[in-house]
């Protein structure tokens, strides 16, 4: 039997299922038809968020806010980030000044933070700026990726 990975849709919430070897192949979503597996980065909010983190593929999340400047310089390194892991590892953005809860519920004391999720723990955590090359190296050191 092909082992399949479930992968909520950052664009509505949905669970799906998605087989491995299609991971590569830009599933969409059965309900809304957004891309699953993207090498974009994903704006979510905390309901979708705390739906990913339990997904089976591990997922990579910036905690950003517009007024911090460390945080804007991050971003273009964390889309070269998503380019690099992607189909293996997902990456979302949630702005911890629209989303406070998310703040709160995950106990960020600095931006731009990052916690890495996979099957609904959290797996590791890093805070400050960072080239996208320590990212990629932070994630490969902390879950098994295909080469």
């Amino acid at each position: 039997m092909t082992q399949s990975y479930r992968v909520t849709c950052l664009d509505c919430g949905q669970a799906n299922r998605v087989p491995a070897d299609k991971l590569g192949a830009k599933p969409k979503c059965g309900t809304c038809g957004g891309w699953l597996v993207s090498h974009k980065v994903a704006e979510v909010d905390f309901a979708t968020l705390a739906k990913a983190e339990k997904d089976d593929l591990p997922l990579l999340v910036d905690f950003w806010a517009p007024w911090c400047g460390p945080c804007k310089a991050m971003a273009p390194q964390f889309n070269m980030a998503a380019e690099q892991l992607t189909p293996h590892v997902r990456l979302a953005k949630i702005n911890t000044q629209v989303n406070p809860t998310a703040t709160q519920r995950y106990r960020i004391q600095g931006i731009p933070a990052f916690i890495l999720f996979q099957k609904g723990r959290e797996v590791a955590r890093a805070a400050g700026a960072r080239p996208a090359g320590d990212l990629v190296a932070f994630v490969k050191s902390k879950v098994s990726i295909p080469a």
